[in-house]
């Protein structure tokens, strides 16, 4: 049995859970491993046997995606040219965690996909969703990477094929402490935002990884270090607590290891939204953004003993076990695709396509 493993590589939470997954699929099977993505910041111990561009969001400096960047370098013609040069038939099946390429290309040629990620439950109907509905964000998050069955990773367990999250062998083993610094991590907004923001909170020292920086700066109560894998997770189990965006690996790793946690969720980023709902039901303190008035709120998070302790148990193998016992034999067999996608857009959500490309136009024109 030859399977093909697709990993997304915009941002660092997919790579980071391929590391613990990826030997426990090559007990099983031989194993081709795909990448595509253009902003991560760590690599993998294995060799990758296909890189593409794929389609990747863009992370602004303001404090959510960067539409515009991510529109105009959405090459669709690329993406179709990598689609069809993938040679899907070649493989049994596709395990995915939300990668696009591969994901239309055994659509596209009814090769079985199994997708293994967190966004397959993020779309679960019984995962907490935010407030305000997204159309277009959910319409993205359930069509850019399709597939035939669907398992996911959450906060909690929300339904039968959700499980908790997989916590890096690394992170388990790591010796706690509580210096006094906070680790940072908000990928979508720059580091002049961040030390001008995070200053004003004099006594508080803030450890700052940046995507902007190679080099270490340290200002007063500011310290920036490049994204290190290592240095990372060492701050983060030395830290009073973690300041980070609603993303899903930080802030699982962040409650295992029993540090205060506040989230930000990056705007216009609809994953980003539904995690900071779930986080918010279990109890997290969310602020929307890095503005003056919510101020008070971090200087409350930073006074406060107040914390969320979770223990995940170590059940990544039980997982990658259930799904080729109970699933793949039957998928293999059958060898079909029983799941209809939002291919057709509704009205209510055309007319909002309309007006995000009108103001698309307008900035290109001002620009």
């Amino acid at each position: 049995m030859k399977i093909l493993y697709a990993i997304q590589g915009t941002g660092n939470g997919h790579l980071s859970r391929a590391r613990e997954i990826i030997p426990l699929l090559q007990k099983k099977c031989e194993v081709d491993i795909l990448v595509s993505g253009t902003q991560a910041d760590i690599t993998l111990p294995f060799n990758v046997t296909y890189r593409f561009n794929g389609l990747s969001f863009i992370f602004g400096k303001k404090g959510g995606v960067d539409v515009w960047n991510t529109y105009i370098k959405a090459n669709t013609k690329k993406l179709k040219n990598e689609i069809k040069s993938l040679p899907i038939k070649n493989y049994d099946f596709v395990i995915n965690d939300f990668e696009p390429v591969s994901a239309w290309a055994a659509y596209l040629n009814k090769i079985p996909s199994i997708a293994l990620s967190h966004q397959a439950a993020i779309l679960n109907k019984n995962a907490p969703k935010p407030k305000k509905p997204d159309l277009l964000g959910r319409f993205i998050l359930k069509n850019y990477a399709p597939a035939s069955a669907k398992f996911g990773f959450h906060f909690s367990k929300y339904a039968k094929n959700i499980y908790t999250p997989v916590i890096r062998k690394e992170v388990r083993e790591l010796r706690l402490e509580e210096k006094d610094h906070y680790t940072v991590y908000l990928p979508s907004y720059d580091d002049e935002s961040l030390i001008n923001y995070l200053r004003e909170f004099k006594d508080t020292r803030w450890q700052i990884f940046s995507k902007y920086n190679k080099k270490i700066i340290i200002d007063k109560n500011i310290e920036i270090y490049p994204i290190s894998h290592d240095a990372f997770i060492h701050s983060m189990a030395s830290a009073q607590g973690v300041l980070c965006g609603a993303g899903f690996e930080t802030p699982a790793e962040a409650m295992f290891l029993g540090k205060k946690l506040m989230v930000i969720p990056m705007k216009t980023q609809y994953e980003q939204q539904c995690n900071a709902a779930a986080l918010k039901a279990i109890g997290v303190p969310v602020i929307p953004k890095l503005k003056k008035k919510y101020a008070e709120n971090i200087s409350e998070w930073i006074e406060s003993d107040y914390k969320i302790e979770i223990y995940y148990p170590d059940i990544t193998e039980k997982i990658i076990n259930t799904i080729f016992e109970s699933y793949v034999q039957d998928i293999l067999k059958k060898n079909l695709w029983d799941i209809e996608y939002e291919l057709k857009v509704p009205k209510s959500l055309a007319k909002e396509i309309v007006k995000t490309s009108h103001n698309f136009a307008n900035k290109r024109k001002s620009g």
